[in-house]
């Protein structure tokens, strides 16, 4: 029952080195992507559905129950009935990742796994190669933040910055032009910009936005303009807007 503490999880997997990985697709794809698995719990109707992970994953653990026994012991409802435990990997260092990227999604302290994984989900649909994650952002492989990125996680590269104040002179020096996202009216209308061959956007945490030091180390700003009386848009629709609008140099 204790998988329902959110903290409790997080410093659990981190501690141990594992993720959960939840439903038939998001399983798949975590396997696909590299990731070792640990062990499975599954309802019996998934073990045919699985049978050829399971076949592969040797002499991996497989428990099968139940749904309502699942759901007693993990103190959640598990959607479409099978859960994967799975061993994390080492994050790669700042400097590969934007070696390997021409626009990276920056995160600034966003803390809710439901935005981040859907943050993941955008950028991975719209051709985005990277996501850098400062050091209080949401855990992409937490269960909520997969399973709402539908396993993009897997596939987007990305690390976490722990040097957060030195950040945007890395992001400089690797020939970025960096556009902080706000909806400030003296911003830039994104429909006005033609973005770099490079581009790193910058996305603040829900509410307060980006801190000071990154607003004002951007290259530029900009924003969404808004109609109808409405101020902004949920954070990770605003980066769905903006990641549609910067995709492609002009």
């Amino acid at each position: 029952m204790a998988l329902r503490d959110v903290q409790l999880r997080t410093s659990l997997e981190a501690e141990h080195g594992l993720f959960l990985a939840e439903g038939e697709k998001v399983v798949r794809r975590a396997i696909a992507a590299g990731y070792r698995p640990r062990s499975f719990l599954m309802a019996q109707r998934w073990v045919d559905a699985l049978s050829d992970v399971l076949a592969a994953a040797g002499d991996v653990p497989v428990y099968v129950a139940p749904e309502p026994v699942i759901e007693g012991v993990t103190g959640f409802h598990v959607h479409r009935g099978a859960l994967a435990s799975l061993h994390r990997r080492p994050l790669p260092p700042v400097e590969d990742v934007l070696a390997a990227a021409a626009r990276v999604v920056v995160l600034e302290d966003l803390v809710d796994h439901t935005n981040v994984g859907a943050i993941f989900r955008c950028a991975a649909a719209l051709g985005w190669d990277a996501v850098l994650l400062g050091p209080r952002c949401a855990d992409p492989l937490y269960r909520r933040a997969v399973k709402v990125s539908m396993g993009t996680v897997f596939s987007v590269p990305y690390t976490r910055v722990e040097e957060w104040y030195d950040a945007p002179g890395a992001l400089a020096a690797a020939g970025f032009e960096t556009l902080a996202l706000t909806p400030a009216d003296d911003a830039v209308d994104l429909a006005d910009v033609a973005p770099a061959e490079r581009t790193a956007l910058l996305v603040g945490g829900e509410g307060h936005g980006l801190s000071a030091r990154w607003m004002a180390a951007a290259d530029r700003r900009v924003r969404i303009p808004m109609e109808a009386g409405v101020d902004s848009l949920n954070v990770a629709a605003a980066t769905a807007v903006a990641c549609y609008a910067l995709r492609y140099p002009r």
